[in-house]
């Protein structure tokens, strides 16, 4: 394995959608506010591990994910926008927690801040087009993340419960199977469904849970979208629904996801998976 930690590869899977999506979509994304996210996001996750002292390190990957994740979804005409976003991000985790675990999903709390808290804050869903080899990248990049930590269960159940309500009313509406296509090619759908909604430190423990959370989510997400036209409604549906992680993990107990070195000289990365068994990731 090229990386000892899984997360190693989501950095840079994300790292390079921004490179993709500079390249060829033509973005107006100004390389200065990624800096500055990326900055306020390392910054606040310090601060927080100081004045916490839980972290004799602070994480540094998690940081960099949810600032790489914002970089790609969020657009904003102003630099203090970033930091509300960034900054507002990272805190959710310290803040907004239930026994040890947080239950927002930072970089959809940083954005849904933004949105919320300032003027000038803009999320494009379709940003990407409906290009197949889009969507071709995202499968196989975010299906070797998932694979490793066991999250398809979330991103399966998303997907085919969104696409399976979406076909039901492309049927009542006598359309054609072009517009239903046209609906579900979006690659800011599927960057959500295999990089966000299936954050393992925010999401329920259980399988059964996971698995019913996703389906809450596609069917919030496609009244949202349909009868309330909010083309944000993947992001909005998620923030709503974050808190149900907490019922779920009461009604449907299982171990909390964790990472775990099991052998720092070898760079394994070991799973603890809600499931309670142990996928090791060996190196190259």
């Amino acid at each position: 394995m090229l990386f000892k930690d899984i997360r190693d590869y989501q950095i840079s899977f994300l790292g390079l959608f921004l490179v993709v999506g500079i390249g060829t979509r033509d973005w107006t994304l100004r390389p200065e506010l990624i800096g500055i996210l990326i900055a306020t996001c390392l910054l606040t996750q310090w601060i927080f591990s100081w004045v916490t002292g839980k972290e004799q390190i602070p994480n540094i990957r998690s940081a960099l994910i949810t600032s790489l994740g914002l970089g790609l979804l969020l657009r904003a005409d102003h630099w203090t926008t970033m930091v509300i976003a960034a900054a507002s991000a990272i805190t959710s985790k310290f803040l907004f927690k239930f026994g040890n675990k947080h239950f927002f999903n930072p970089g959809n709390f940083g954005i849904i801040s933004a949105l919320v808290l300032t003027s000038d804050a803009w999320v494009s869903p379709g940003q990407w087009g409906e290009e197949w080899w889009y969507a071709l990248l995202f499968a196989g990049t975010g299906g070797m993340t998932l694979q490793r930590i066991g999250r398809w269960d979330t991103t399966a159940a998303f997907l085919g419960a969104y696409s399976l309500l979406e076909a039901i009313r492309n049927l009542w509406l006598g359309w054609t199977w072009d517009v239903y296509w046209h609906r579900l090619m979006s690659g800011s759908l599927l960057l959500f469904a295999l990089f966000m909604i299936t954050d393992p430190r925010s999401i329920p423990n259980s399988r059964i849970g996971r698995v019913v959370w996703a389906f809450c989510i596609a069917g919030l997400t496609f009244i949202l979208r349909n009868y309330f036209f909010v083309s944000t409604a993947v992001f909005w549906a998620l923030f709503a629904l974050a808190p149900l992680t907490i019922l779920l993990d009461v009604l449907w107990l299982a171990p909390r996801f964790s990472w775990q070195q099991k052998d720092e000289g070898a760079g394994e990365a070991v799973l603890e998976q809600g499931e309670n068994f142990l996928l090791n990731t060996p190196h190259s």
